[in-house]
């Protein structure tokens, strides 16, 4: 699992390295969503997204573009793009609002130090992926509050009250 108190810096950026950020502290959570929409929208079979709250995450060169997407959801998102090369580098879905960023893990300068908590939506991941043992996998969506440690649990409830 994610250790939430770790507050090594994880910097990351673009590929034309024009929009570049950083995450102050390690996320409260990983996702691997396997689901259509992600797998769509990456050109990939899954997205992995750290989910951070919206203050620790600085831009520290040049600036995004919020690009309004559909989602599954109806609710739609809010993607952060480089305005040169275009790359994803974070969402805010509406459901958690611009408290919440789901950083692009695959942006970060050392994406490994990231690995998945979950594996997401598996009931529509490509059958040519295989998980490993290890990490927790829902075939849909599950509750954070029977998954996520203590301390992301009050990270989140934070965030919450804050609204």
């Amino acid at each position: 699992m994610t250790s939430t108190n770790s507050v090594d810096p994880l910097d990351g950026g673009c590929t034309c390295r024009a929009v570049r950020y950083r995450m102050s502290s390690n996320p409260m959570w990983v996702n691997c969503c396997h689901c259509t929409w992600c797998q769509r929208e990456t050109g990939s079979a899954f997205a992995l997204n750290a989910l951070i709250e919206a203050d620790r995450v600085q831009l520290t060169q040049g600036e995004v573009e919020m690009i309004n997407t559909p989602s599954n959801s109806g609710k739609g998102q809010k993607i952060a793009r480089c305005p040169t090369c275009k790359v994803a580098v974070w969402s805010n879905y509406a459901g958690a609002g611009d408290a919440m960023r789901f950083v692009r893990v695959g942006t970060l300068d050392d994406p490994g130090r990231l690995p998945p908590d979950i594996h997401i939506f598996t009931s529509s991941k490509q059958p040519w992926v295989v998980l490993g043992p290890g990490t927790p996998v829902a075939k849909e969506y599950y509750t954070a509050s029977e998954m996520w440690p203590d301390d992301s649990l009050k990270r989140r409830a934070a965030l919450a009250a804050a609204k």
